[in-house]
């Protein structure tokens, strides 16, 4: 019988601890490996949603422009129909009274006529004014916000109470336009749903943030009546692109109040 030969080899002690820190610095460097690709990977995660957020916030901005500028040439159309056109006819009416007046009724009816497009001069101004299609940004959030104020009080929709504790407020222009609409939905909300004759709306700018509280005194909802409903999920969604806190607190009969959050952020003027 053929006899096999077994050789035994024995590691020195120095052999060995080559060989374990061989393979511990082989199992560090696979982990580093490892660790760097989940890390590359949650980088490019991070970017592509970062991306993704991107895309749409410019695409709400773009909605939140669009819906401005539709809702400016509605405001200027009512104007120059009830408003501006209404003067221009008495003033049309009034010239042709004065070619059958006397000489005396005539000087009182052509000053009269004066001060009546001297009224229209300066509607056209303010309409020229409105006519801005970057009016958040060419006004400022504030005057924005008191100019709708100032036209829903003028077309007798609604008595505003109003706050503000810092007239000179600055928001990143893009974000202003955006929380613009957003408080702009509020109140249109309001004005169609609650039955109200008045409005609270408060201002309050804080270290970190600022505070917005729009409040009517209408006919207000049960919870649940507005959980589903498409204009609300858009204030939300529009507050989320802006990192803003949007809540909502009605009861039946006892109106709602709505409260909205947002967070300063540094911006380049």
């Amino acid at each position: 019988m053929q006899k096999v030969a077994v050789e035994i080899v024995n590691f020195s002690e120095e052999d060995f601890l080559l060989i374990v820190t061989t393979f511990i610095i082989l199992i560090v460097v696979i982990m580093m490996v490892l660790i760097y690709g989940i890390f590359i990977r949650k980088k490019s995660q991070l970017l592509l949603s970062q991306q993704k957020r991107d895309a749409v916030f410019e695409q709400e901005l773009a909605i939140s422009q669009v819906e401005m500028k539709e809702q400016i040439l509605n405001y200027i159309g009512q104007e120059l129909h009830d408003d501006l056109g209404q003067k221009l006819s008495v003033a049309r009416l009034m010239t042709n009274k004065a070619m059958l007046a006397s000489e005396i009724d005539t000087k009182t009816i052509i000053h009269e006529i004066n001060l009546l497009l001297g009224e229209c001069i300066q509607d056209i101004r303010n309409l020229s004014k409105v006519f801005i299609s970057t009016q958040v940004r060419h006004f400022g959030f504030i005057e924005s916000l008191e100019r709708e104020i100032f036209r829903i009080e003028r077309l007798e929709l609604m008595k505003v109470e109003y706050h503000v504790n810092n007239h000179t407020l600055q928001i990143n222009p893009d974000h202003a336009l955006i929380l613009f609409r957003i408080i702009q939905e509020c109140i249109n909300n309001a004005i169609k749903h609650a039955r109200s004759n008045r409005l609270y709306i408060n201002i309050d700018d804080r270290l970190n943030s600022i505070k917005i509280f729009i409040t009517d005194y209408g006919v207000g909802f049960q919870g649940g009546q507005t959980q589903d409903g498409s204009g609300l999920k858009n204030i939300k969604n529009r507050a989320r692109l802006i990192d803003a806190d949007f809540s909502i607190r009605s009861t039946a009969n006892f109106g709602t109040e709505i409260t909205i959050t947002y967070r300063k952020k540094p911006w380049n003027q």
